[in-house]
């Protein structure tokens, strides 16, 4: 197969590819399974960036792999795409585990006031209500109004 793209095209691919090894290997690096499944492909499309015209986004390692170059890897829109998705993880995950954490309270609470009595089948309702809560208070306040209480002491 044979696939033309132009400059611009390469360097949205490049884009792609880059941020796509960021999300793979942001946290738990370069010697993980899932890294490796991909980096032979990353390198591959590197090894083509002269001839697409994007030779500056690319540079060659000491030990001879290739690197987004810091015109690639330290661009603004790059980076804001980066940010933007942590801070989407980091919304999503506390709000997701705060609804779980207040359901299961709910749940153990009814379990101890009802001895006998089984939680309702279904939970998914009482769980997006939970959710939703939460993303009001979060959106209206940010953290300004979250405690970590430790230990009970605060």
């Amino acid at each position: 197969m044979k696939a033309a793209f132009t400059p611009k095209e390469y360097r949205h691919l490049l884009e792609l590819v880059h941020l796509g090894m960021w999300a793979v290997t942001a946290y738990q690096g370069e010697d993980t399974t899932v890294a490796k499944r991909y980096y032979a492909l990353d390198q591959r499309l590197m090894e083509l960036a002269a001839e697409f015209g994007c030779a500056d986004l690319v540079e060659r390692r000491p030990d001879g792999t290739l690197q987004p170059a810091p015109k690639l890897a330290e661009d603004e829109r790059v980076r804001e795409l980066q940010s933007e998705f942590q801070n989407d993880v980091f919304w999503h995950e506390l709000v997701n585990r705060m609804a779980d954490r207040d359901l299961a309270g709910e749940q153990t609470r009814r379990a101890m006031d009802t001895p006998g009595v089984e939680p309702p089948p279904s939970t998914d309702e009482r769980l997006k209500k939970l959710e939703e809560r939460y993303w009001q208070e979060f959106e209206k306040n940010d953290l300004a109004n979250v405690v970590v209480l430790r230990g009970g002491r605060g």
